[in-house]
C-alpha cells in the first residue's frame, strides 16, 4: 500500500518511542513496511537487547551510494504542558502535532513515503536508508551501523542527514562530550566537619571550574572572533544536573554531576578532561585524601559525538545545494550523527524538514509545507540516482 509522508508520520508518532523505552515494535512496523515494497532490511539490535536499528540497501549492491539518516527515538514529555497527546498525530491548521514530528519522524515518514518510488526507479548507484536508534541519548546506535560500512555492506560516499533546517543545507555542527563527576567524601556530624570531607563542598569548587572554564572560553571568543558562523561560537561547558548529600547536619559523603560539552569544529574536546583531571588530581584530592584514604573524585567522560566540518568540494553539498537551490552558509550549534559518518570519511551534511526550535518543545510541531518540499527533496535525490 502506498501511503503519503503525512500518512507514514501519523503512525510513527503512534509508537512513543522514547530514548528510555523499547523501539521494537516501531522497528517491526518499518520492517514490515519495507517488505510489503519488496524490500529486506537488516534489523540490529542495541546491547540492551529493548532497541534496534534499521538499515536497507535499494538499488544496485555496488560502492557510492547515497545515505538518508534519521533517527527513532524521541525525548520524553513527562512534565511538559502538551495541549494534545503527544503520541497522536493532531492537525491544526498547517501544522501538524505531535512527538517526534519535527525532530525526526517527519524526515523518516517522507524518506519511507519515498520508498515505492526508489523500488520502481532504474537506479544506478542505491540509496540507503540508516534510521537509528539512541540519537539522543549517546548515538551508539549510528556507530553501529557505520562500524558496517565497507564489510558487511557496501560503502556509501555521500550521506544526508535529516535534521530539522528548514531544507537549509547545514554544513557544520557542534560535537558533544558528557563528563560524570562522582565525588566521594567522608561523613561525620556538621558540628565536626573539618574532621569530614563534605562531597557537596567539593562538587562545588568543581562546579565553577566548569564555568570558569567556560566563561574563558566565552571571552577568548570574544576577543578573537570565535568560530565563524557559529553562535557561540566557542565550545562551551555546561553543568545541567546535580545531585549529592544525606541531610542537613551530615557532611556530604557522595555528590555527582553532568557536565555537557559542546565543542566547535577545530577545537580538541579532550583537552578539556586533561585541564579538568589535572585540576582534579593537584588541587582538589590531595586535601581530600589527607583527611580520609577513601576521600576522592571519579571522573568518567565519553564522546557523544563528533563535530561536522565543513568540506571542500563535498559531495553530500553538491547535491544538496543542488537540489535544494540554497546557497547559504548555515551551521547549527546542537549535535547530530553526521559528524559520526563524516568521521568515517563519508561526505555528510544536514539537510531536513521542520525548524530545530519546535524539537524538544511542548505541542512539538512540523509544517505540511515543510513534508511536500523534502518529498520534492527526495524525488530529485531518486532521479539523480538514476541517471
Amino acid at each position: 500500500m502506498t501511503l503519503s509522508s503525512i500518512q507514514l508520520l501519523e503512525r510513527l508518532v503512534g509508537f512513543p518511542s522514547v530514548s528510555d523505552a523499547s523501539n521494537l515494535d516501531l522497528v517491526d512496523y518499518i520492517r514490515d513496511y519495507l517488505a510489503g515494497h519488496g524490500v529486506a532490511c537488516e534489523i540490529v539490535p542495541m546491547p540492551d537487547g529493548r532497541n534496534a536499528n534499521i538499515w536497507a540497501t535499494i538499488g544496485p549492491k555496488v560502492d557510492g551510494g547515497i545515505v538518508l539518516s534519521g533517527h527513532l527515538d524521541v525525548v520524553p514529555v513527562e512534565g511538559q504542558p502538551w495541549t494534545t497527546d503527544p503520541f497522536t498525530l493532531t492537525a491544526k491548521g498547517d501544522k501538524l502535532y505531535g512527538r517526534g514530528a519535527c525532530d525526526m519522524k517527519g524526515f523518516d515518514a517522507c524518506v519511507l513515503a519515498a520508498v515505492p518510488a526508489m523500488v520502481a526507479a532504474d537506479l544506478k548507484r542505491p540509496i540507503h536508508i540508516c534510521l537509528t536508534a539512541d540519537e539522543e541519548i549517546r548515538m551508539d546506535g549510528a556507530r553501529a551501523l557505520i562500524a558496517r560500512l565497507g564489510q558487511d555492506w557496501t560503502r556509501p560516499s555521500a550521506c544526508i542527514v535529516g535534521e530539522p533546517s528548514r531544507m537549509k543545507v547545514v554544513t557544520g555542527h557542534k560535537g558533544y562530550m558528557r563528563i560524570d563527576t562522582h565525588v566521594r567524601g567522608h561523613e561525620v556530624h556538621s558540628s565536626q566537619r573539618y574532621n569530614g570531607v563534605s562531597a557537596v563542598f567539593v562538587a562545588a569548587r568543581l562546579v565553577s571550574w566548569m564555568e570558569d572554564r567556560d566563561l574563558r572560553n566565552k571571552a577568548e571568543a570574544e576577543a578573537n572572533g570565535g568560530v565563524p558562523y557559529f553562535d557561540p561560537g566557542w565550545t562551551m561547558l555546561h553543568v545541567g544536573t546535580i545531585q549529592g548529600g544525606t541531610a542537613h547536619n551530615i557532611t556530604a559523603l557522595d555528590a555527582h554531576f553532568v557536565t555537557g560539552i559542546r565543542v566547535v569544529p577545530g577545537d580538541d574536546g579532550e583537552r578539556y578532561v586533561r585541564e579538568y583531571e589535572d585540576f582534579v588530581r593537584r588541587e582538589i584530592e590531595p586535601a581530600m585524601k589527607a583527611v580520609h584514604p577513601d576521600a576522592g573524585v571519579r571522573i568518567t567522560w565519553r564522546v557523544g559525538g563528533q563535530p561536522l566540518v565543513r568540506e571542500e568540494d563535498g559531495e553530500a553539498e553538491r547535491i544538496a545545494r543542488r537540489l535544494t537551490g540554497d546557497n547559504g552558509i548555515q551551521v547549527v550549534p546542537y549535535g547530530a550523527e553526521a559528524g559520526l559518518f563524516q568521521t568515517a570519511g563519508i561526505s555528510t551534511v544536514i539537510c531536513g524538514p521542520g525548524d530545530i526550535a519546535q524539537a524538544h518543545q511542548p505541542d512539538e510541531w512540523i509544517e505540511v509545507a515543510e513534508l511536500a518540499r523534502c518529498d520534492a527533496f527526495i524525488a530529485g535525490l531518486i532521479r539523480e540516482c538514476s541517471r
